[in-house]
C-alpha cells in the first residue's frame, strides 16, 4: 500500500530552497508556532510601542516649499498661534435695506452682543469701524477669533453658531449667516466625518464577502482579512514610532488602510490559491508547500519591493502629506509581504485541510476548473491567441482612446462649491460672502517681518503696500493689519480681486508678489515678507505638484524597469511591464477627466462635471496605480515564465499562465474595485475622483490589460520575450527560485509531467 501511495505521489528532492521566499516559507511551515508566536509579537510589540509614543501629527509649516511654508516658519519662531478667524454676513434679502438703514444697524449690533455672550469669541469688530462693508452697500461682516487653542476651535463653535442663529430668528428681513475655520470644519466633520468612517470600516466586510464567493469557505476567506488586518495594526504602531523622526497626516492612515487592505488581502490569495491548487493536483502537504513557497512566495516579494518602490516614489514631492502617504504605504506593503512569506506558511501547515471548513452552501470548492484553470477566460485566450494582431491592436486601440481626454486634463486644488456642491448651506454663505467681498472669504496674508516693525521705514513701507494693493487692482479692499509689537511681526490681510474664481485670484496674488512687494516691502533692508493664504497654498502646491511630477515619474519608472530586468532576467519583459502599466493609468487618467472635468457619464457613479481635476489626484494615482499593477503583471508573468522553465513552449506557456491565475486575478481585482467604489460613493468630489479612479484603473487593468494585451503581446513577441542581451549578462541572477522545488510535478493537466526541466 505505501508503495503505491509512493507510485502516485514520488516523494521531492530533498534540496534546500533557494531564494528568500522559498527559505522564509520552508522554515516556517517546519517551525509553525513560533513562526506564528514572532509575529504575534510583533504586531503586540508594534502596537504598543506605537500607543506609548503617541503619533506627531505634520502641521503647516512642514507642509510645502517656498512662501507658504516660510510665512508659517517665521509666526512658528515667534510662538504666534493665529487664532481662528469667523465672519458674520448680515445682507439684505430684497437688497432694498441698506447697512445705513437702522433695522440693519440693530441687526448688527445683536450679532455682535450675541456672540460676545458666549464668552467663546475676542476681538469682535463692527463692520461700521472696519470698514467691511459692500460696496452697493447691501451687505457688512461682523468678525471675530475664537478663543483658546485654534485645533480645538471646533470643539467651542457650538454656542456661537447657536447665538447667530438665534439673531436670524429674530430679523427675517436680513440674511445672517455664519462662516469661518472653526464653522466650516465642524460642518464638514458633521456631514462628512462619519460618512468618510463608515467606508473605510466598509471595506474589511466588503473584502470578506468577495472572499468567501471565491473561497466558498469562511476560513480560507478569513485568512487573508486577519493577516492584513494584523499588518495593517502592526504598521499603525510603526507608523506612531516613526511619525517622530517624520511627522505623519491623518490622510496617511486612510491611504494606508486602503493600500494595505489591497495588497495584504492579494499576497495572500495568491499564496493560498496556489497551496490550494498543489494540493488539489495531488501533492502532499509539505510538497504544495514548497512549490507555493517558491512560485507564488517569490512572485509576491517581487511585486512587493516593486510595489515599495513606487510607494517610495511619493518622497521626491517635498510635499508633507504627500510624504507621509507615501512613507506610510511604503511601510504596510512591506510588512504585509514579510508577513504573507514568514506566518501565512505556517499558518497553512497548522491548518491543512481545515482551511476549507465553514462551507458556503451553493459555492464551489476552492478551485475553477482543471487544475484550478478558469474556463471564462480560457475562452477568452483561445481566440486572443488565436488572432493577437488583431487583439492587441483593438485593445490598445481602445485604451488609446479612452486615454485621449487626459490631453486636455485640469487640475486645480477644488474651490469648496466643487467640493461639496450646493448640499451644505454653508456653500451658498460662501459664495455671498465671495460676491459681496470678492476675495474676503480667502485673504491673502503677508507675514512682514524685521528688526523693529515700529521704524519709520517699515510703517511707511506697510502703508504704502496696503495702498498699491488696491490701487494695483490686485485687491479691492480692505486690507488689515495686525501689528504684533513684541515679536516686530505684521498680519496684513488682503482680499484678492477674484474672490471664488481660482485663477483670477491667482493673477492677483501673483501681482502682489510680483510687481506690489517689490515695489514697497522690498525695498527696506532686513524685511520678510512671504505671502500666504488659501490661495497662495493652493498655487505653491500646485507649483510644487507640478515640478515633483518627472522626478516622481522618472523614479518609479526606471526602478520598477529595473526590478523587472532583474526578476525576468528579460529585456522585453521589463518593457512591456512598462508600456503596459502607463498604458493602464493612461486609461484612468482619461476616464476621469471625461468623468468629473467634462462631465461625461457622471450620473453614472452619482458625480458632476467640476471642470477640473483635484490637483493632488494625478501624481497620487499614477503612484498607486503604478504599484498596484505591478500586483497583477508579476504574478501572471511569474506563472508564465515558470511554465516556460519547465519546457512548455512559449504560447502553451502564456496559455496555462493565464488561464491558471485569471481566477485570483479577478478575485483580486474585485475586491480592490469593491473596497475603492466605496470612497466613490463619497460626498467629497476629492473622494469621489479617486474611489473612481482606482477602481476604474484596477478593473481595466486585471481584464483588458492583463487578459488581452499581456497574452497577444507576448505570443506576437514570441521567443523574444525571453531576449537578454549578452552585456547584461553581468547584472545578478534573481530568477533561480521560480521554477519552485519539484519543477517536474509544477506542470500539471498534461501527459508529459515528468519533463525535465529548463534550466535558469
Amino acid at each position: 500500500m505505501a508503495n503505491a501511495q509512493h507510485a502516485e505521489k514520488p516523494e521531492t528532492p530533498r534540496t534546500r530552497p533557494r531564494g528568500f521566499a522559498a527559505r522564509a516559507g520552508g522554515w516556517s511551515a517546519q517551525h509553525r508556532w513560533a513562526a506564528v508566536g514572532i509575529w504575534v509579537l510583533f504586531v503586540l510589540v508594534s502596537m504598543v510601542a506605537g500607543s506609548a509614543m503617541g503619533r506627531q501629527d505634520i502641521d503647516g509649516s512642514q507642509q510645502l516649499k517656498g512662501e507658504t511654508t516660510q510665512a508659517a516658519r517665521i509666526a512658528e519662531r515667534a510662538g504666534i498661534e493665529e487664532p481662528v478667524s469667523e465672519s458674520v454676513l448680515v445682507q439684505a434679502r430684497d437688497g432694498a435695506l441698506k447697512t445705513s438703514a437702522p433695522e440693519f444697524r440693530a441687526a448688527v449690533d445683536a450679532v455682535i452682543k450675541a456672540v460676545e455672550a458666549t464668552g467663546e469669541v475676542t476681538a469682535v469688530t463692527s463692520p461700521y469701524t472696519s470698514r467691511s462693508i459692500s460696496k452697493d452697500g447691501r451687505s457688512a461682516l461682523v468678525q471675530f477669533d475664537m478663543r483658546g487653542d485654534p485645533d480645538t476651535s471646533t470643539e467651542r463653535i457650538e454656542p456661537v453658531l447657536k447665538a447667530v442663529k438665534g439673531v436670524q430668528a429674530d430679523h427675517s428681513e436680513l440674511r445672517i449667516e455664519q462662516i469661518g475655520g472653526a464653522s466650516m470644519t465642524k460642518t464638514f466633520d458633521d456631514a462628512f466625518g462619519d460618512d468618510f468612517r463608515q467606508a473605510e470600516l466598509s471595506a474589511v466586510p466588503v473584502a470578506l464577502g468577495i472572499l468567501l464567493i471565491a473561497f466558498g469557505a469562511l476560513v480560507a476567506a478569513l485568512l487573508p482579512v486577519a493577516l492584513a488586518i494584523s499588518a495593517i495594526m502592526a504598521t499603525m504602531g510603526l507608523v506612531a514610532v516613526v511619525s517622530h523622526i517624520m511627522p505623519m497626516s491623518e490622510t496617511a492612515n486612510s491611504v494606508m488602510l486602503l493600500v494595505g487592505l489591497a495588497v495584504g488581502v492579494d499576497y495572500c490569495l495568491f499564496y493560498l490559491r496556489r497551496e490550494r491548487e498543489e494540493r488539489a493536483a495531488g501533492r502532499d502537504a509539505r510538497t504544495a508547500m514548497q512549490i507555493a513557497a517558491a512560485t507564488s512566495g517569490r512572485a509576491i516579494v517581487v511585486s512587493g519591493v516593486t510595489v515599495c518602490v513606487a510607494m517610495a516614489g511619493m518622497l521626491f514631492t517635498g510635499i508633507g502629506e504627500f510624504e507621509s502617504m507615501g512613507l506610510a504605504s511604503l511601510m504596510v506593503v512591506a510588512v504585509a509581504m514579510v508577513g504573507s512569506v514568514t506566518v501565512l506558511p505556517a499558518l497553512l501547515s497548522l491548518l491543512g485541510d481545515r482551511v476549507e471548513k465553514g462551507r458556503v452552501p451553493f459555492i464551489g470548492k476552492l478551485k475553477g476548473g482543471a487544475n484550478g484553470e478558469s474556463r471564462f477566460w480560457s475562452a477568452v485566450l483561445g481566440r486572443v491567441l488565436k488572432r493577437p494582431v488583431i487583439s492587441l491592436l483593438v485593445a490598445t486601440g481602445a485604451l488609446v482612446a479612452v486615454a485621449l481626454p487626459a490631453l486636455g486634463m485640469k487640475t486645480q486644488e477644488l474651490k469648496l462649491n466643487q467640493e461639496f456642491g450646493d448640499s451644505l448651506p454653508i456653500v451658498a454663505t460662501y459664495e455671498r460672502i465671495n460676491e459681496a467681498f470678492p476675495g474676503g472669504a480667502e485673504p491673502a496674508e503677508v507675514v512682514v517681518k524685521a528688526d523693529d516693525i515700529n521704524t519709520g521705514p517699515v510703517k511707511r513701507a506697510i502703508a504704502e503696500f496696503r495702498e498699491r494693493a488696491v490701487t494695483s487692482g490686485a485687491s479691492g479692499g480692505p486690507v488689515e493689519v495686525v501689528t504684533h509689537d513684541a515679536e516686530n511681526l505684521a498680519f496684513v490681510y488682503v482680499p484678492l480681486t477674484g474672490g471664488a474664481d481660482q485663477d483670477e485670484a491667482a493673477k492677483s496674488l501673483d501681482l502682489l508678489r510680483d510687481e506690489v512687494r517689490p515695489a514697497t516691502l522690498g525695498k527696506v533692508d532686513g524685511v520678510e515678507a512671504p505671502i500666504t493664504g488659501q490661495v497662495a497654498g493652493s498655487k505653491d502646491f500646485n507649483d510644487q505638484i507640478t515640478g515633483a511630477v518627472t522626478p516622481v515619474f522618472v523614479f518609479v519608472v526606471v526602478f520598477a524597469f529595473v526590478l523587472m530586468l532583474l526578476s525576468f532576467r528579460s529585456l522585453t519583459i521589463a518593457v512591456t511591464s512598462i508600456v503596459l502599466n502607463l498604458l493602464s493609468v493612461g486609461a484612468a487618467y482619461g476616464i476621469l477627466t471625461a468623468v468629473f472635468q467634462h462631465g461625461w457619464g457622471a450620473s453614472l457613479v452619482g458625480a458632476e462635471g467640476v471642470g477640473a481635476i483635484v490637483a493632488w489626484l494625478p501624481l497620487f494615482l499614477f503612484v498607486i496605480l503604478f504599484g498596484l499593477s505591478m500586483d497583477y503583471h508579476v504574478f501572471v508573468v511569474s506563472r508564465i515564465r515558470e511554465a516556460r522553465m519547465q519546457g512548455r513552449t512559449t504560447r502553451d506557456a502564456i496559455t496555462h499562465g493565464v488561464v491558471t491565475t485569471a481566477g485570483v486575478v479577478t478575485s483580486a481585482a474585485v475586491i480592490m474595485v469593491a473596497v475603492f467604489a466605496i470612497f466613490g460613493t463619497l460626498s467629497m468630489q476629492s473622494m469621489k475622483q479617486m474611489g473612481v479612479g482606482l477602481a476604474a484603473a484596477v478593473l481595466i487593468d486585471a481584464t483588458v490589460i492583463r487578459g488581452v494585451l499581456l497574452p497577444a503581446a507576448m505570443a506576437l513577441l514570441g521567443e523574444r520575450n525571453w531576449y537578454f542581451p549578452k552585456w547584461l549578462e553581468w547584472l545578478p541572477d534573481m530568477t533561480h527560485d521560480e521554477s519552485g522545488p519539484q519543477a517536474p510535478d509544477a506542470v500539471v493537466g498534461h501527459d508529459d509531467e515528468s519533463r525535465t526541466p529548463v534550466a535558469v
